[in-house]
């Protein structure tokens, strides 16, 4: 086993990525020739074909796709041992891959970015925004350290921390009869048109869910995409929609032609949390992080 190399691995999986031997070698920052000599003499190393290679087509061999699997297991766990020894000598320090719900992130990183660059300097954050289901692929495959995203979810390997609990708000055209309450009670949302976020997106279903006790029409020929496409489709006077309360504040709560009303208590809410691997060599950075956010989020 001396001779089989981490860079080997890499380049085997670049390739089953891209399925194109110049775009791997391009990816690996090595030649083409370099790459294609490597997985050679991986191959003869191993006894075993692993690529099938044609002028116009490269695949793997069903022996080539199972070692891929393994590989990205080890190469991840190799890029743990790394991160786990960076912990050691400065936990707070190097690169923390961060991603958090469209729903979220650019409504709660205004409220704590500078405070991240300032009480965690030598922390990087590299952020990446993805849906629930996908967000939870990345963090078990370990693409990603942490996410931020509405709990509960499906924890099996996981770790979390509740950061806050969002109330949710009312969006109006500012012409709409509610627009002149100073506070809605869910009744009131009876007969209304719901607009509603495109399958795929958590807010979707626990706007439905928040909404299911009164007699709420949901728009049937319209998904959005954003909570800034439903803003907009408010403001045109298309329908009301649900926001979280942080989609209302500052210069968002500003936008023309919406008025945005609080709901009675008991007002309802959306939790939100940060999840990450148990095995994360990453925890202590994560839960700084973590602690940050519940002190300022709102």
């Amino acid at each position: 086993m001396a001779d089989l190399k981490l860079k080997d691995l890499r380049y085997l999986v670049a390739l089953a990525d891209t399925r194109h031997f110049g775009r791997a070698a391009e990816r690996s920052f090595v030649s083409q020739p370099t790459l294609s000599a490597q997985l050679k003499k991986l191959e003869d190393y191993l006894g075993v074909q692993l690529i099938e290679r044609a002028p116009k087509r490269v695949a793997l061999t069903a022996a080539g796709e199972e070692i891929v699997e393994r590989a990205r297991r080890i190469l991840e766990a190799s890029e743990e041992i790394v991160e786990l020894a960076k912990g050691h000598r400065d936990p707070l320090a190097g690169q923390l891959k961060l991603a958090l719900l469209p729903t979220i992130g650019p409504y709660l990183l205004p409220n704590v970015a500078a405070r991240l660059r300032k009480q965690l300097p030598r922390l990087e954050l590299m952020l990446y925004e993805y849906q629930t289901d996908p967000m939870l692929e990345k963090l078990h495959s370990g693409e990603i350290d942490v996410g931020i995203l509405a709990l509960p979810v499906q924890m099996d390997g996981l770790d979390s921390y509740e950061l806050y609990k969002e109330p949710f708000t009312v969006a109006v055209p500012t012409s709409h009869k509610l627009a002149s309450r100073q506070s809605i009670k869910v009744d009131d949302l009876a007969h209304e048109t719901l607009l509603l976020l495109e399958d795929g997106h958590c807010l979707r279903d626990q706007a439905l869910d928040i909404c299911s006790g009164a007699d709420v029409n949901e728009k049937q020929n319209f998904r959005g995409s954003s909570l800034e496409t439903l803003r907009q489709m408010v403001a045109a006077g298309v329908g009301i929609t649900l926001l979280p309360e942080l989609a209302g504040r500052g210069a968002y709560g500003a936008a023309r032609g919406v008025t945005i009303r609080p709901f009675v208590k008991p007002v309802p809410t959306r939790t939100i949390g940060a999840v990450w691997r148990k095995s994360s060599a990453r925890r202590e950075a994560i839960l700084a992080l973590a602690k940050l956010i519940e002190a300022h989020a709102l």
